[in-house]
């Protein structure tokens, strides 16, 4: 199972507490924790979370910068933890306009988990999906008759996932809003969507249960007819053809 969180409303935490928004995305990194071992504990072999847009480097450069620092951090903090509860770590987005101490703290950290098997961690820094979608385009016309699949495995290439990721089954909102933000759009095409209003610092393994306990009630038919297998020929329905006519 893949699952995909937006891990919003860090600032608007913050805000209502008339608290810096830094203080907001301090939490949040305490969030990532929590949400990171309910994952695991659950059984999900692909948790990928959102945490830094392509969009983003538009914010205050302090805010930017606080963010990146964060980053980095939980990078140092988190990887032993990731390595003893055998989680790959994996960066997926770009890297060009990253810096150079981050980057160094990315590359080590995936070395490091290359061997976890438990479950795959991915964490999108600098990451738009349109910009991932552009990318894998022109990487297939290398590829005369590109598949789906093809396109796929290109796609992971642009975005430097560390293997093969399924696609997603459900993706998670926290902050109330109800949109993609340019986050994971072919890996979601039959995506269940959850949205939350409780904001990212406040999710709580409680909350990812609700989740996935409502993921498990939606009937997931992928343009198929629900029911069993449909009935032989001369059982069947009339078709729309022979009602025409």
């Amino acid at each position: 199972m893949h699952v995909a969180i937006i891990m919003d409303g860090n600032g608007r935490w913050a805000t209502r507490r008339g608290l810096p928004r830094t203080a907001g995305h301090v939490e949040g990194a305490k969030a990532v924790r929590t949400t990171v071992e309910a994952a695991a504990r659950a059984g999900i072999q692909t948790l990928t979370l959102y945490a830094f847009s392509a969009a983003n480097w538009e914010r205050p450069r302090g805010e930017v910068d606080g963010l990146m620092f964060l980053f980095r951090r939980y990078l140092f903090a988190e990887t032993r933890r990731c390595m003893d509860e055998s989680i790959r770590l994996n960066v997926i987005g770009r890297r060009d306009r990253l810096d150079e101490k981050l980057l160094r703290a990315i590359e080590h950290s995936e070395q490091l988990t290359a061997d976890g098997k438990r479950m795959h961690l991915r964490i999108a820094v600098d990451y738009s999906a349109q910009s991932s979608i552009l990318e894998a385009a022109r990487r297939s016309r290398r590829i005369p008759d590109v598949t789906a699949q093809d396109f796929r495995q290109l796609l992971d290439e642009a975005d430097h996932s560390a293997q093969q990721t399924p696609d997603v089954d459900l993706l998670i909102r926290t902050g109330g809003e109800q949109r993609l933000s340019d986050f994971l759009l072919w890996e979601c095409a039959y995506a269940e969507l959850y949205f939350t209003e409780r904001t990212w610092p406040d999710f709580q393994a409680a909350d990812l249960a609700a989740a996935l306990a409502e993921f498990r009630r939606r009937e997931r038919r992928f343009g198929r007819l629900p029911g069993p297998t449909p009935a032989a020929a001369e059982d069947r329905p009339r078709s729309t053809r022979e009602w025409l006519h």
